[in-house]
């Protein structure tokens, strides 16, 4: 689980405009910060079959999330992919 203060740094450099916290590039950084712990967890604790089900739920609202930022910004898209070393 991700602490809030981490949560609000991600925010701060994600976000497109003053009030921003739902943008898909928001979104976006938020899980793949998730994604990267919940591996890091199950890289020790191969038998978490419940932590593995939320990470492949995870993943697949990402993926989702980053197709609907590709159609409809591609630049945007770029430059978050860039940032992010995806």
């Amino acid at each position: 689980m991700m602490d809030t203060k981490k949560k609000k740094r991600i925010i701060e450099k994600f976000k497109t405009h003053a009030t921003d916290t739902g943008s898909p590039q928001v979104q976006i950084a938020i899980l793949t910060t998730e994604i990267k712990d919940l591996t890091g967890h199950l890289k020790t604790h191969k038998k978490d079959f419940s932590s593995r089900r939320g990470l492949i739920k995870k993943v697949s609202e990402r993926r989702r999330l980053m197709k609907y930022l590709k159609r409809e910004d591609a630049k945007a898209y770029d430059k978050l992919m860039g940032d992010l070393k995806i």
